[in-house]
């Protein structure tokens, strides 16, 4: 027996023996390298800090300079910091930091990961829409007028229109676009008769809005194109959003009342489908972009667009396909979106 202890022994030529998997050798020395699961906690912490942000987003208070609306119109960018903490977390060697970075990643793939990776798309509708901020400062009217006639939409709604541009649009448009109406400063040109076109008032005290039947082959639709008031961010008074919000209320309340069932939405609401305080009108309708586009479709700014303030929302129909148009010589993107009625 010690003989056959030694020869046993012998064998190793004296260096100890290894046991075990790659996979326990690697957790031994996991557990005894304390190292790096101390280092990188404060980057743990943001990790958690920015998941518990994105989970519990429509709980930050709006009473303080609207601040959760703010946050909840660049939502999507929080994901910026998501490849930021990766890398701090690999310079940093730090278990603890990477092991937390699942979690906002997990949450903001929950959130976006449909809009980001998957084209919604379902081929051509029975109506194709376009709607536009073309900006009051528009130095070319008539070039942006032919970009958004381009596009091959049968209803086109402006935004933003100045009473010295109203005939310019209205002159470019012609040739496309048989019938048109316009209330204030929005505008809606369409190649199927209108009828019962009448201001909207959200508000404001002059006209930004209007509701419109459309005729087309597939049956009626009611169009509405609308402005809201512009927010702003201020340092002594946050994000100043209270007009817009009013402005809000009165759209969601004239759609609530909309008799004929089949509603297309078109305008500059000022505010992303996140922003809480649109609920009046988005708790109401779908979201094209969201339901049948690619990606997040941003159309502001336009030189960088960083959030879809320009929306186009349905009720009663189907969105096939959504996506926005080339630049033009407003600080919007155009959008289009395609329906079945």
């Amino acid at each position: 027996m010690v003989q056959a202890y030694t020869q046993e022994t012998g064998q190793s030529g004296g260096a100890p023996q290894r046991t075990g998997s790659r996979f326990d050798r690697l957790r031994d020395r996991l557990r005894h390298s304390r190292g790096i699961w101390r280092r990188g906690l404060l980057l743990a912490a943001f990790a958690i800090l920015l998941a518990l942000v994105m989970i519990f987003h429509a709980d930050i208070p709006n009473r303080v300079g609207n601040l959760g609306s703010l946050l909840e119109t660049f939502l999507p960018w929080l994901g910026v910091f998501l490849p930021v903490l990766l890398v701090l977390g690999l310079v940093r060697r730090s278990a603890s930091a990477l092991v937390a970075l699942v979690l906002p990643v997990a949450v903001w793939l929950n959130l976006f990961g449909g809009l980001m990776f998957s084209d919604k798309s379902g081929g051509d509708g029975d109506l194709t829409v376009v709607t536009h901020n073309v900006n009051a400062d528009n130095s070319d009217p008539v070039a942006t007028a032919k970009d958004v006639a381009a596009s091959g939409a049968q209803v086109v709604a402006l935004e933003e229109l100045s009473a010295k541009a109203v005939p310019t649009y209205t002159k470019a448009l012609a040739g496309t676009y048989r019938y048109h109406a316009v209330q204030g400063t929005v505008g809606v040109w369409s190649k199927y008769p209108l009828s019962g076109t009448k201001p909207v008032d959200i508000k404001m005290g002059w006209t930004r809005a209007l509701r419109t039947t459309v005729s087309a082959p597939s049956g009626e639709v009611a169009v509405y194109v609308a402005h809201l008031p512009s927010v702003r961010v201020k340092f002594n008074a946050g994000f100043t959003a209270g007009q817009r919000d009013a402005s809000a209320d009165a759209l969601g309340e004239a759609i609530r009342d909309e008799p004929l069932d089949k509603v297309i939405l078109l305008g500059d609401l000022n505010g992303t489908m996140n922003d809480r305080s649109l609920a009046p009108v988005t708790s109401q309708m779908r979201s094209a972009q969201g339901a049948a586009g690619d990606g997040f479709g941003f159309s502001w700014p336009a030189s960088f667009p960083m959030a879809r303030i320009d929306q186009i929302m349905v009720r009663g129909v189907n969105p096939v396909s959504a996506w926005t148009l080339q630049q033009t010589g407003s600080d919007h993107l155009p959008l289009a979106a395609s329906v079945a009625l």
